[in-house]
């Protein structure tokens, strides 16, 4: 007996959430490169920049975090991440290389969770809520690791058209070589 496939609801479900997951991390990506530049009428030049929250790290590697945040490449760094977080919230809108953008999301997740681990239980200045060890940050992640065993793109989406394609054009190109071999 194999594992029961998920019945038609729950798919849809499972793209609703990655659909979701995927507009959070679009919107970040897209605020953070150019929103600031709409009211200086620049090009993406973000004035959003991880150093602060970098610097303000408490996690395990802290220390690590700290030296990033002080480093010259921050605003090499700042665009890398902002289209990251664009390019992995389309990724996963629009089920193109889900896999790849799940597991970006995942790792960006995991890095924001091990940066500021929340211990403290209270609300802490600038803080959204009450938080003793799971977060949002930490709820979102496990919601992608949902999403990658389940292999959304398989479901619903471009990856899952691209399947298809592939899939036709190699029925296609043995067609031939199948039917000359079978008269020979």
């Amino acid at each position: 007996m194999g594992t029961p496939r998920p019945t038609g609801l729950q798919q849809a479900m499972l793209v609703l959430l990655r659909t979701l997951i995927g507009w959070h991390f679009a919107w970040e990506g897209f605020v953070k490169l150019w929103w600031p530049s709409w009211s200086r009428g620049g090009w993406p030049l973000p004035r959003w920049s991880a150093a602060g929250f970098l610097q303000n790290a408490t996690g395990p590697f802290a220390d690590s975090f700290h030296t990033l945040g002080a480093s010259t490449w921050m605003p090499v760094l700042d665009v890398l991440v902002a289209l990251a977080l664009l390019l992995t919230g389309l990724s996963l809108m629009l089920g193109l290389f889900t896999q790849t953008g799940l597991t970006v999301a995942f790792v960006l997740l995991a890095l924001l969770y091990v940066a500021r681990i929340p211990t403290l239980g209270v609300i802490g200045p600038g803080a959204e809520g009450n938080y003793l060890f799971v977060n949002k940050d930490l709820v979102e992640a496990g919601a992608v690791l949902v999403l990658l065993v389940f292999r959304t793109g398989r479901i619903a989406g471009l990856d899952l058209l691209l399947a298809d394609r592939r899939r036709r054009k190699a029925r296609d190109a043995t067609g031939p070589a199948a039917v000359t071999e079978a008269a020979s």
